[in-house]
């Protein structure tokens, strides 16, 4: 277990460029280098982006930031510039080696998957991975995503005093259910779990030590190695019976590495997060017990209120353009605010507020265009089946704590909790 871990924390410090090694960047001190304004995007004030955030979209949908080691960077802040922005494949890069050179980041770094790949080598990897996020592939999880709810339900309902809903019911429903997605063996889920946890506790910490950028890949590459030797019924035995010929084991190790931490920290961060919706909002809880109609509302507008994924991958300009007004030259640094284009006015009436009955928006939570989520379909088959059950199984639960006691991240590119304790009985 030891190695696995070790491997795992150098894979988290690769993925998300959050902090490195001795020898690399420590993003841990970005809030002494970085100018408060382009720390704004991160932050929030309890569920809310901060309301500089709006007086940016107000005032200029498209906006200078500030930002170190001599980039020239944008902020998008408004719906429709967002969706022009993220919707203009072919004026924009969002390939890893744009990074490549800042900061101390290194070529060996490159995460794979598709958020940092332009066409063709998007193309040619989303294509293959398409048709396992049908919702005809994905309805064979449902029944063992409803096995999942039910056996955190069943633990929670044992434990005495106060529950951390986020440790025994956000963090492990996403986790086992990428499990039976990706096809990782039984006798892996054990550790597969634990490191899915021990991931989220080093973002709650400081000073953490990250391991050597080779490590990160190592276990994902041994799970991709067994799965070369005896193809499962998962994700990634599908690919290798249907184009093994076509991937190396370095490709499927990062897409591995894509549907983990995509769908992994973001999920639970929406399900703990939506329970503390549901735990102030009694229309909330009115609509989670209500009809499959008013669940899948109840979702959507959860989705679009909370945008957990606050900032898109970054965009670099390939050419001079001109959006929304703006002139953007080649070479420049676009950042779009998911969170802030997901409160627009654009998007409908008192978007600021949380309202279980509003019709479904087409909001921004899974991105748009070639990089938006592939797994948004069972992101919301996971939110679906949880909340309900929830509610139905623990009729009064209520905070363990009072509010003002609840901890958020305080600068996080995928906002959430630290913890929610509660208590269901």
């Amino acid at each position: 277990m030891g190695s696995l871990r070790s491997r795992v924390l150098g894979w988290v410090g690769r993925r998300y460029l959050a902090r490195q090694s001795k020898k690399g960047f420590d993003l841990e001190k970005m809030s002494s280098i970085l100018p408060e304004s382009a720390l704004l995007p991160l932050k929030r004030d309890g569920l809310d982006p901060v309301p500089e955030m709006a007086a940016r979209r107000a005032e200029a949908p498209i906006g200078k930031l500030d930002l170190p080691f001599g980039m020239n960077a944008w902020l998008v802040t408004g719906y429709d510039e967002a969706k022009a922005v993220l919707g203009r494949a072919s004026g924009f890069s969002s390939d890893f080696g744009n990074l490549v050179g800042n900061a101390g980041v290194t070529a060996d770094q490159n995460p794979g998957g598709l958020g940092f790949a332009d066409p063709p080598v998007h193309t040619r990897l989303r294509k293959l991975l398409t048709p396992e996020f049908t919702m005809r592939r994905l309805s064979r999880l449902t029944p063992r995503i409803e096995e999942i709810v039910t056996e955190q339900l069943d633990a929670m309902a044992k434990t005495e005093g106060p529950v951390d809903l986020w440790q025994a019911f956000a963090l492990p429903i996403p986790s086992l259910t990428i499990c039976e997605l990706l096809g990782v063996s039984y006798e892996d889920r054990a550790d597969f779990q634990r490191l899915s946890t021990a991931r989220f506790d080093l973002f709650g910490g400081a000073g953490a030590s990250l391991g050597a950028m080779s490590e990160s890949l190592t276990y994902l590459l041994d799970i991709v190695k067994k799965q070369r030797e005896q193809p499962g019924d998962g994700l990634l035995g599908m690919l290798i019976k249907e184009h093994g010929d076509e991937i190396d084991d370095r490709e499927l190790a990062g897409l591995a590495d894509g549907v983990l931490t995509g769908g992994l920290e973001t999920t639970a961060s929406m399900l703990a997060l939506g329970a503390l919706v549901l735990l102030r909002d009694e229309k909330a809880m009115e609509a989670v017990r209500g009809d499959a109609e008013s669940v899948h509302r109840f979702v959507e507008e959860l989705l679009r209120y909370l945008t957990v994924v606050q900032m898109a991958f970054p965009r670099f300009a390939k050419e001079d353009m001109e959006i929304g007004g703006v002139h953007i030259a080649e070479g420049d640094i676009v950042l779009v605010s998911l969170s802030a284009a997901d409160r627009d006015p654009k998007l409908g009436r008192e978007m600021d507020k949380f309202d279980a009955t509003r019709e479904p928006t087409s909001h921004l939570a899974f991105s748009y265009g070639i990089h938006r989520c592939i797994g948004a379909e069972l992101a919301r088959m996971e939110l679906r089946t949880a909340y309900p059950a929830l509610v139905s199984r623990f009729p009064n639960l209520r905070l363990a704590v009072p509010p003002e006691k609840l901890s958020f991240r305080k600068v996080s590119i995928v906002y959430g909790l630290d913890e929610l304790p509660v208590l269901v009985n």
